[in-house]
């Protein structure tokens, strides 16, 4: 069963839980649709300023918030739909894609935060940022995800992990879009396709983790874990797995409380 939905509209920041989404081409409705980038068009992320865990992004009535998770009183609002109109280059790992700044007024204050010039761009709709083709069954796109519209675990691999932590962590440290209940640890690697609702989706590939997950999403602090305890259990080819990525066909919303309807098993493709 689909037990929790997250999206995380502006990449590396905080997550939003959701009951319900739409299933958009580009993924989850909102879900990485806006990105920080440096001087040269590069993205930024928790992976190298773990700052970003305290800001937290809420959506509501067409307006989206940034919040200091302890300041409350640090934030800034703008309409989902406020951008400069100036499309500019930008990089996501290997990718080449298309933003344009939100504003001056909104970079300004991102770059206050951080010490560091930045600037918050939005994927622009008609962008057209292809899932890799190595994966790919249709040409399916992405937004500023790391490269896949969707990252499913289930709740029996966190259980399984914290089982083995003298410090157990919570889900936020993995920031998937979907968790479901039901099944063994790493169920979700046996999976070939499955279907909630009216969209079926497709796992077609594993999850390699970064130092990402040992940044603490309260406090950003920064520790061993659980990457380390990770690779001792979850290293294949040299890289951990954790959660599969996905890719999808058709539209619609999606629930929690939605049963998995696992069409094809991975021994079965």
């Amino acid at each position: 069963m689909l037990s929790e939905i997250y999206i995380y509209p502006i990449k590396s920041l905080g997550g939003i839980s959701l009951k319900h989404s739409k299933v958009t081409p580009k993924g989850l409705e909102f879900d990485r649709r806006w990105m920080l980038i440096d001087d040269e068009g590069v993205f930024v992320t928790q992976r190298k300023y773990a700052i970003l865990a305290l800001l937290d992004v809420t959506v509501i009535e067409n307006q989206l918030t940034v919040q200091h998770k302890h300041d409350a009183a640090n934030q800034i609002s703008f309409p989902i739909s406020e951008n400069n109109g100036k499309t500019i280059p930008v990089t996501i790992w290997d990718d080449q894609s298309t933003g344009i700044e939100v504003s001056a007024v909104v970079s300004a204050w991102f770059s206050a935060f951080m010490g560091k010039s930045v600037r918050l761009v939005i994927m622009p709709e008609n962008e057209k940022r292809m899932v890799d083709p190595r994966y790919a069954k249709n040409e399916e796109l992405v937004g500023f995800s790391d490269g896949y519209p969707f990252l499913i675990i289930g709740q029996a691999a966190l259980d399984g992990l914290n089982e083995r932590l003298s410090q157990p962590v919570p889900m936020d440290r993995f920031r998937p879009n979907f968790v479901f209940t039901g099944g063994n640890a790493h169920l979700e690697d046996q999976i070939d396709t499955f279907k909630l609702g009216s969209v079926q989706f497709r796992a077609v590939k594993p999850c390699a983790r970064c130092v990402l997950t040992t940044v603490d999403q309260h406090t950003a602090v920064k520790s061993a874990e659980p990457l380390k305890t990770l690779a001792g259990y979850r290293t294949i080819n040299n890289k951990v797995m954790f959660g599969q990525n996905l890719i999808h066909n058709g539209s619609g919303t999606i629930h929690t409380g939605d049963q998995l309807e696992v069409t094809v098993w991975k021994a079965e493709a």
